[in-house]
């Protein structure tokens, strides 16, 4: 599978994810079956700010429920404002009640 096949597997599961909700990188990684690449997850969702907007990337973190991906949003709020947007509390870049947002695409889509 060549690079933009991969992250083009992996936008289409991030679109899937509900208003609201959130999921970790590892999580699209194992679904997408590259299990212990949650870096590459990464990867895609830097690059889809370049090229493709309609990708909810915000809505990915990392297994703590931490916005590790904020620098990759411009403002270095804009990841919160868009999660708090859609009612989530974020402490310190910390998700409050992560597990009662947290949506897993290897159960849900299954």
């Amino acid at each position: 599978m060549t690079k933009q096949g991969f992250y083009e597997r992996v936008y289409e599961v991030v679109k899937l994810i509900p208003y609201g909700k959130v999921t970790s990188y590892g999580a699209v990684a194992r679904f997408v079956g590259i299990g212990m690449s949650a870096r590459m997850v990464g990867y895609a969702m830097n690059n889809c700010n370049k090229h493709n907007n309609d990708v909810p990337a915000h809505r990915v973190v990392n297994r703590k429920g931490v916005l590790t991906g904020k620098h990759h949003f411009g403002e270095p709020n804009r990841m919160q404002m868009l999660l708090e947007k859609e009612g989530l509390t974020i402490i310190e870049d910390q998700i409050q009640d992560f597990i009662k947002h947290y949506w897993d695409p290897n159960i849900e889509l299954v």
